[in-house]
């Protein structure tokens, strides 16, 4: 038999919402030449018709990958995103359907804990309300409700990659940090934990946010949090839309319970820029209202469409999963002497041995087998030194549980 080799030219590749240029680069240097780019988001219908030929798709913080998307995309074997958050995607059914999702969780940090700061900064001046007094004529020259950030307090919620980052420049800035996660956390600079959200929104002149969107953070802030906070206080959040309830912020804002808040997302958001954008925080002149720009610099998205193109080719090269949010990490380096095959499968007993009896039952000899697997799923790779042609998945797919399988080379 003739032995299988991956034609890369075969391999759709499909990347939305104006993803740098990089990614596309980064493709084509590795082989991949079927690539297919759009500035903005697709409609659903759109990307339903796209996805019945598309292998990998890149997306960024617009377009969603539903569970029915998923399931009408027949071909494809791995998403990315070109974010931090991956909440745009169904991630259980990508995974279960064998679809490993990558994003980029480090390379907008700094773009972000930059605004953040730049927002602290504004918000803490009082400069928005003058900013749009002096647009309309009107000279407000006044250092009432105008202070330093030197020696006030910031509370971040989450302390991951952002709200570390944003801990250390605000530190820089001379003022005390104080934060609060669920998970604990070696804390950076002379940054301390409290052991509350409620301790932390007490005692923050500002509070900003960095967080994912889970079913525990959904409306974290609401009218409750904002009452908790010190009057005067001021609130940021660039971390999802869903996290704060923005009626609560305005009514805060009206009763001039907090000084003022900055939004860079929001729960729904435009999809194009040529469609309207509305929120109950438009009529404050205190607020910053941000376009979900945190991670939006030339060096961030430089920076992410080389870091989540490289684990996609990666992943389809060789089958290497590190990096994927959703699925278990398996880490490879090509190895161009072997036949390399992926199968995976739900995780009940008896698929690997099975997956096994098929290779040796034929005579074929397995010289490396690499497997990891998770209370859902199981990823087995599989090296052999025969000649193959790709017959051979047709029968590997026959094997019960199986989810999906792949010749790599």
């Amino acid at each position: 038999m003739k032995k299988y080799s991956l034609d890369k030219s075969k391999i759709k590749v499909l990347l939305v919402e104006g993803i740098h240029e990089n990614a596309m680069a980064l493709f084509r240097e590795n082989g991949y030449s079927d690539i297919e780019c759009y500035k903005e988001a697709l409609t659903e219908d759109e990307l339903l018709a796209k996805l019945q030929h598309t292998h990998i798709i890149g997306i960024r913080s617009r377009q969603k990958l539903t569970r029915g998307l998923l399931q009408k995309a027949p071909k494809l074997i791995a998403a990315g995103c070109f974010s931090i958050g991956t909440n745009q995607v169904d991630l259980m059914t990508a995974k279960m359907m064998g679809i490993p999702v990558f994003n980029a969780p480090f390379s907008n940090t700094r773009s972000v804990a930059e605004l953040v700061i730049a927002e602290c900064i504004m918000l803490m001046r009082g400069i928005p309300e003058k900013n749009a007094l002096a647009h309309d004529r009107i000279w407000k020259k006044s250092a009432r409700d105008s202070v330093e950030v030197r020696g006030k307090t910031l509370g971040i919620i989450g302390y991951g990659h952002i709200g570390s980052q944003v801990s250390i420049l605000a530190e820089s800035m001379g003022m005390d940090i104080v934060y609060f996660d669920i998970e604990k956390k070696l804390s950076l600079g002379n940054a301390r934990p409290v052991d509350s959200l409620m301790e932390l929104l007490n005692v923050s002149d500002t509070v900003t946010i960095h967080v994912p969107s889970t079913a525990l953070t959904r409306n974290m802030i609401s009218k409750e949090q904002i009452m908790q906070m010190k009057k005067g206080a001021c609130l940021i959040n660039a971390s999802r839309g869903d996290v704060v309830d923005y009626k609560a912020v305005a009514e805060g804002l009206r009763i001039k319970h907090l000084s003022g808040a900055a939004a860079d997302v929001f729960p729904v958001e435009p999809a194009s820029n040529e469609e309207p954008f509305e929120t109950e925080l438009q009529e404050f002149r205190n607020v910053i209202l941000t376009p979900h720009i945190g991670g939006s610099t030339l060096e961030a998205q430089s920076n992410i469409a080389l870091e989540v193109a490289e684990k996609l080719v990666k992943f389809s090269d060789t089958g290497s999963t590190i990096g994927a949010v959703n699925f278990v990490e398996v880490s490879l380096l090509p190895n161009v002497s072997k036949q390399r095959f992926m199968h995976i499968h739900e995780n009940v007993p008896g698929v690997l041995r099975e997956v096994n009896n098929f290779f040796t039952s034929r005579g074929i000899n397995i010289s490396a087998e690499y497997l990891q697997t998770d209370a859902d799923i199981g990823y087995v790779i599989i090296e052999t030194e025969s000649e193959l042609d790709s017959s051979v998945l047709k029968d590997l797919k026959k094997i019960p549980h199986t989810i999906r399988v792949r010749m790599v080379y």
